[in-house]
């Protein structure tokens, strides 16, 4: 009995074992909270073809809680809640009234910022060498691009005088770079105005007030409201003959003139990367926030033949695509 009873009590010992083991290897599947208003989401390709790369796919290596905020930034606390109370093991925050919501929501998840503008002027970070706390990731650059933007905007359209700038309060990031787009106008002697556009609703009476200025031309500063209607300001734009120009690549390749800013797939490749290095046991508050290398100008060449506009050799020169 006594050599039947260890028989099977190693018998059972060895079933065990791989029970155990899948067990715990099931544990150790990451779990990335990702809060982001929909729009950037448009290349959730990319998060997953990223996390593919690095060793992460779906569903067995990797699972991805969405939390996305329908173009209401006031619902972004509530959403990071959610994914706080889901125990994930780092928190993707796309744009800075989301990036905030999550510091407000925990200060242990690692949270990896993406389209976090200026993070250290903002607050986010300490510093962008040693961030300190439990965040850190990508600078997108907003405020350093805006005179930039314009400059190009008047390069493409020299007649440029008066420029109606479309932006959303609501957005510190937003309301810093009117701030710079003002200051760079003094500077290229044109006139700029800006128009408040806080929720869906706004959109006809806001594009009435910007007729009725008369302007030379349309600045969208990129949001994720702008960018979710954006096939609306396209098309108001079309409609008037108005010369417009955005951050995002997709507005040029939606039917507007021209767009200036940083390479949101690149952007968003680089902000994986810290999850990776965060899943592989660096801390958030040693690893220094990013600044992006890669910038992109796409310009409509056919939206500027509808305008009777001549785009400038020597900026069709420099552009990374032109549609035609």
């Amino acid at each position: 009995m006594d050599r039947r009873r260890l028989l099977l009590t190693s018998l059972a010992g060895v079933i065990a074992a791989p029970l155990a083991a899948g067990a715990q290897q099931a544990k150790k599947v990451p779990r990335i909270g990702i809060l982001s208003p929909p729009e950037p989401l448009t290349s959730i390709d990319v998060f997953q073809r990223e996390l593919r790369d690095l060793g992460y796919p779906e569903s067995d290596g990797i699972r991805l809680e969405y939390r996305l905020s329908a173009g209401q930034d006031n619902r972004f606390p509530a959403l990071a809640a959610e994914i706080v109370d889901l125990k994930v093991d780092v928190i993707i925050a796309v744009t800075v009234p989301a990036i905030r919501a999550a510091q407000r929501a925990t200060t242990t998840i690692p949270i990896v910022m993406i389209l976090s503008s200026d993070p250290l002027r903002l607050g986010l970070v300490k510093s962008l060498a040693r961030p300190g706390g439990n965040t850190t990731g990508v600078a997108s650059l907003t405020f350093d691009l805006a005179p930039k933007r314009l400059e190009v905007f008047k390069q493409a359209v020299p007649h440029l005088r008066q420029v109606a700038v479309l932006v959303n309060p609501t957005n510190p990031a937003v309301r810093e770079g009117l701030s710079q787009t003002e200051a760079a106008a003094r500077t290229l002697g044109v006139a700029v105005q800006g128009f408040e556009i806080q929720q869906p609703t706004d959109f006809e009476m806001v594009f009435a007030a910007i007729l009725r200025g008369r302007p030379d031309g349309l600045l969208v500063v990129p949001d994720p409201l702008t960018s979710a209607y954006m096939a609306r300001i396209v098309d108001f734009a079309a409609k008037n003959r108005l010369p417009a120009m955005n951050g995002r690549r997709q507005f040029p390749e939606s039917g507007g003139l021209i767009a200036y800013g940083i390479d949101y797939v690149d952007h968003v490749r680089a902000g994986v990367r810290y999850v990776d290095k965060i899943l592989k046991g660096a801390k958030a508050a040693d690893l220094p926030v990013e600044q992006p290398t890669k910038f992109e100008l796409v310009i409509n060449l056919k939206t500027a033949k509808a305008l009777g506009l001549t785009i400038p050799p020597s900026l069709l020169a420099r552009a990374d695509q032109v549609i035609e």
